[in-house]
């Protein structure tokens, strides 16, 4: 009888969770449609992010170097423009978030924080820059270009990774179509 309680408990719970485990698969089918224009704004954002990166890139080779403070004028206010249409590109992408793949609204979600970090250090490094600029071979002016190069790197492969794994999800969603049809 003892045995018999046991088995009819493993059974149970092997029903449960194949039922458990049936059930997201069938849910999960209408959740998992990618949106082509998410993929589309995403690709447009992994452009503007790595013109944000080598900018940036170059405004941080500057501090290695006697440029002056026009110099670091010009590229700061290159960045802010790359910030600006970045944030237009955001803006595109969280009017577009419900329609998208779960994925796709991970990524919009994860991309936002790090796009305003970025755009407030940007500001409040043309706010050092405007106030002090015969600081910028400074230690505290330089850092303020560090920390704005290393937010831009981090976003730039923060949408890099996004898009990748969409294509990749996309490659494999149609040899798997292809499979289908072949059977």
């Amino acid at each position: 009888m003892r045995n018999y309680r046991i088995i009819a408990g493993l059974a149970a719970q092997a029903l449960f969770v194949t039922s458990w485990l049936a059930l997201p698969a069938t849910t999960s089918a209408a959740e998992t449609e990618d949106s082509a224009q998410i993929n589309t704004l995403l690709a447009e954002a992994k452009t503007k992010a790595l013109d944000l990166k080598r900018d940036s890139a170059d405004m941080e080779s500057f501090t290695r170097s006697n440029r002056g403070w026009e110099g670091y004028a010009s590229k700061i206010l290159t960045i802010k423009e790359h910030i600006n249409d970045s944030g237009k590109l955001l803006t595109k992408l969280k009017n577009t978030e419900p329609t998208g793949a779960p994925w796709q609204q991970t990524a919009i979600d994860r991309i936002e924080p790090l796009l305003r970090e970025l755009a407030a250090n940007t500001e409040a490094t043309i706010d050092h820059l405007n106030n002090n600029r015969a600081a910028v071979h400074f230690p505290e002016f330089k850092n303020f270009v560090k920390a704005n190069y290393e937010l831009a790197s981090d976003l730039e492969e923060l949408i890099r990774d996004f898009v990748s794994y969409g294509e990749s999800k996309g490659k494999f969603q149609r040899l798997q179509d292809k499979l289908e049809v072949a059977k």
